[in-house]
C-alpha cells in the first residue's frame, strides 16, 4: 500500500512570520499538534504544540510576539507519496516521530502522514512507530 493511500491531503499550514500564539490558536481551531511551516509553496520546517510549550513557555519567550520561524523544526523528515506506507513507518520510527511531511517529485507538500493514519490500516505499524517515538524516562 502506497502512503498516498491513507494520507491526510488536507494539509493547513502556517507561515513563518506568524506569532506562536497564532499558530497555537490554529492548532486548536484545527484539533492538530502541529503545522508545516510554508511560505510561497515551500516546506520551510515544522512547528508542533510541543515546540511552542517547550520555546515559548519553558523558556519564557512572549508568544504573542515570538514569530513561528523561530521555534519551528528546520529539519523536516519527509517522504514521497508514492512510498511504500512499511517504508514511511520504518522512516518515522528511526527519526521517532509521529508524522511525516509527504512530498510529491516536484517536493511540493501534497499531504501528511500520522501514526493515526497508518493505525487505520496497519496496527503494527502504527505501534511500532509509537514504540519508537515515545519517550523513555
Amino acid at each position: 500500500m502506497k502512503v498516498q493511500e491513507i494520507m491526510t491531503t488536507t494539509v493547513e499550514s502556517i507561515a513563518p512570520d506568524k506569532t506562536l500564539r497564532q499558530a497555537a490558536r490554529k492548532m486548536s481551531d484545527l484539533g492538530v499538534g502541529s503545522l508545516p511551516v510554508m511560505e510561497d509553496g515551500r516546506l520551510l520546517g515544522i512547528i508542533t504544540d510541543r515546540d511552542i510549550s517547550c520555546f515559548a513557555v519553558a523558556m519564557g519567550r512572549d508568544p504573542n510576539s515570538t514569530e513561528v520561524r523561530k521555534a519551528m523544526t528546520k529539519e523536516v523528515t519527509t517522504c514521497f507519496a508514492d512510498q511504500d506506507i512499511s517504508d514511511a513507518a520504518q522512516l518515522m520510527s528511526e527519526s521517532h516521530i509521529r508524522r511525516l511531511a509527504v512530498l510529491n517529485h516536484d517536493n511540493r507538500v501534497t499531504g501528511l502522514l500520522s501514526v493515526d493514519d497508518l493505525a487505520r490500516v496497519s496496527h503494527d505499524l502504527a505501534g511500532g512507530v509509537l514504540e519508537a517515538a515515545t519517550p523513555i524516562h
